[in-house]
């Protein structure tokens, strides 16, 4: 069963996701990020530049490279490269989610991502998945 992790009050969704990709990266993890595309672009132009000295290698799904690269992008799910790790800046639950070892559950702090986020809780929570909440502090 997929372990799921939900990552709350986090403030700047899009850097915090660059520190925990860097952490999946350098555990050895390969991981797909969903969201949708002007998000993903973001995050990538985020990810050359939020710690200059350690690099995340990744690339949009799209790319031929998709499938050697450690964090793929990808704004839907069909076709992923890898099944480890998913890390979900969307606000939906992803269809495919089970497929993946484990979710990582990127919640901000706004009032429409805090919302959607309970919902995603919700949902896994019905269906008997545990559930692990890391609830960021300021």
């Amino acid at each position: 069963m997929t372990r799921i992790d939900f990552h709350t009050n986090v403030g700047d969704a899009l850097l915090y996701a660059c520190r925990l990709l860097r952490k999946v990266y350098q555990a050895g993890h390969p991981a797909v990020v969903l969201a949708d595309p002007a998000r993903l672009r973001a995050l990538d132009g985020q990810l050359w530049t939020f710690a200059p000295l350690e690099f995340v290698p990744h690339c949009m799904a799209q790319s031929a490279l998709a499938a050697e690269t450690p964090v793929v992008l990808a704004s839907d799910l069909e076709g992923a490269p890898h099944y480890q790790v998913l890390v979900n800046l969307g606000a939906h639950v992803p269809p495919q989610f089970a497929r993946f070892e484990r979710l990582l559950e990127v919640v901000g702090n706004a009032p429409e991502e805090l919302t959607a986020g309970r919902e995603r809780y919700r949902f896994y929570r019905d269906r008997g998945y545990a559930l692990n909440n890391y609830r960021q502090e300021g």
